[in-house]
């Protein structure tokens, strides 16, 4: 297992799929932004043996060399993307999935018709320079992990009920239905409507918030990938508290001059200091006095109807792997138990089979225990050593977590599943 100083990097190709001119290329190297390009020769061959395959109606979707992972994915046959990585253990999910939500960033920011109907080449560059930010957050290391599990990134605040409210109130009297606050990226609490947007625009719009720089109040275009790919709508951000947003969707109206502090001060200034402890929650997702057993060194919790997540290793522990191994273990895990063990919707059909009393042959819990003696290639101990990785499903909720070494391997699933039952009033 490589350790952080050693991660690959991340290539990702944007080309028309009837020329193959290329319309731009971003990297990443060791989780940020890189200016390494690849050279045209290269992106020219991996284009050219795509098209070479369509022209004998074979569709080219992956290739894996000693190092480094390819996925080609075309859409509306106007666009292909292309992504390479040489990340350890990067699958070929995981990729797939980048590439349908960099392909729903485009559309976000852009609109379907500018992608399909190619009319001017250039004049489609330098309208796809505004989606950079947003693309490069997804080729990088996020904290968040919905370009993986395409669920939206939560946190679960104390006072849920209250800031409900208080939302509610606020999109009532703007007249919108689709309103949110968000914390770097992550929903706190949402209205019906808001939890009603299909993918990738539900996953996508917190994501692009969380990565615009800081303004205290925004109007920003925005097309809607699944519910309005065509027509734009506008959104609107404005800033309560540093690093948490209150965002609105809605059409022409209402201005954002219409929003005025007085409108503000009378729905949240009553919440101030609700509002206040949602910042600490930002990278732990759940509310501080909530107990987790001290081995618990991280978890990604999900429910799989609602498509919403909870994703977090930020749980006190200092000791073990940094922050960024963590994060990198408990994504690759689920890679792992998403392709293998446990079926994407898997929660309906293993309902359905314990209602008609039918064994099932989805599996319920499954561990993985790393490699104990493993050493980097400089001698130096593997962070990830010995370290227990262990998921557990409940109907339509999914639970992993990375547990530190000293937990015994035989109380695994207990642990899971006492976690999972504390957790889910939250989701």
């Amino acid at each position: 297992m490589a350790e952080d100083g050693t991660s690959g990097a991340v290539h990702l190709l944007c080309l028309a799929a009837s020329s193959g001119v290329p319309l731009f290329c971003r990297s990443s190297r060791g989780g940020a932004p890189s200016r390494h390009q690849l050279p045209f020769s290269v992106i020219g061959s991996l284009n050219g043996v795509h098209m070479f395959g369509q022209n004998l109606d074979v569709t080219l979707r992956s290739a894996r060399t000693e190092d480094t992972a390819v996925v080609w994915k075309t859409f509306h046959d106007s666009v292909t993307l292309i992504v390479l990585s040489s990340e350890p253990g990067c699958s070929e999910l995981r990729l797939e999935r980048l590439l349908e939500l960099v392909f729903g960033a485009m559309v976000l920011l852009v609109g379907l018709e500018e992608l399909t109907r190619i009319r001017n080449v250039e004049r489609l560059k330098k309208e796809l320079r505004a989606t950079y930010g947003l693309i490069d957050s997804l080729l990088g290391d996020a904290e968040l992990a919905g370009d993986l599990t395409q669920c939206v990134d939560c946190i679960a605040p104390g006072d849920g009920p209250l800031l409900q409210e208080a939302l509610a109130g606020f999109a009532e009297e703007v007249g919108s239905v689709f309103a949110s606050l968000v914390v770097g990226g992550r929903v706190v609490v949402g209205t019906e409507g808001w939890w009603r947007l299909g993918s990738p625009e539900a996953v996508l719009l917190p994501w692009l918030v969380g990565t615009l720089p800081a303004q205290a109040a925004r109007d920003y275009p925005v097309y809607l990938p699944h519910g309005s790919p065509t027509v734009p709508h506008r959104l609107l951000t404005l800033m309560l508290l540093p690093r948490l947003e209150l965002c609105v969707l809605c059409g022409p109206q209402p201005p954002l001059s219409q929003l005025e502090p007085q409108v503000l001060e009378r729905w949240w200034q009553p919440v101030l200091e609700p509002l206040r402890a949602c910042l600490a929650l930002a990278p732990r997702a759940i509310p501080a006095g909530f107990s987790l057993h001290p081995d618990i060194l991280g978890l990604l919790f999900l429910h799989l109807e609602q498509k919403r997540a909870f994703f977090t290793v930020d749980l006190g522990g200092e000791e073990g792997p940094s922050p960024r191994t963590r994060r990198r273990l408990l994504r690759s895990f689920y890679v792992l138990v998403t392709a293998t063990h446990f079926p994407p919707e898997a929660g309906s059909s293993e309902e359905k089979a314990e209602e008609q009393g039918c064994p099932t042959g989805v599996p319920r819990a499954c561990y993985v225990v790393s490699g104990a003696a493993a050493k980097g290639p400089e001698g130096r101990e593997d962070p990830g050593a010995g370290l227990r990785l262990v998921a557990i499903q409940a109907g339509p909720r999914r639970l992993l977590l990375l547990v530190s070494p000293q937990s015994p391997t035989h109380a695994l699933r207990g642990l899971a599943t006492r976690t999972l039952h504390a957790l889910t009033p939250f989701l």
